[in-house]
């Protein structure tokens, strides 16, 4: 059995831009033919699940509490399950995920100006 080339190297230790994370999960699925299942319903869908299991790591909890390494590394999993979704439904969509968190983030400031906080 060969072994075929992927789009994913380890460590990765360059910095990446918001574009290249997509284009790293866009690879990820159409090297392993998932294109098929990622209609947008199921993107969103699994956006919520993970977001759900990273709820998951403070459930219970005191928020006072400190959040151990451990704990770090499998809530930092979840994050980039979550992130992954996002950018693979941005990219199904074809969203400028970049051009539309900096607008949401004008309409917030507008919505929310510094003087009434």
């Amino acid at each position: 059995m060969g072994h075929r080339a992927n789009s994913v190297k380890e460590p990765m230790s360059d910095s990446k831009t918001l574009k290249d994370l997509q284009e790293m999960v866009d690879a990820f699925a159409k090297e392993r033919c998932w294109e098929r299942f990622h209609a947008p319903k199921n993107l969103a869908m699994s956006v919520g699940i993970e977001a759900a299991e990273l709820m998951e790591h403070f459930q219970w909890t005191d928020p006072r509490e400190n959040v151990t390494t451990q704990q770090l590394s499998a809530i930092g999993e979840e994050m980039s399950d979550v992130l992954a979704y996002l950018l693979r439904l941005a990219s199904v969509l074809e969203i400028d995920l970049e051009n539309a968190f900096q607008a949401k983030l004008v309409k917030n400031a507008i919505k929310y100006p510094i003087e009434a906080s």
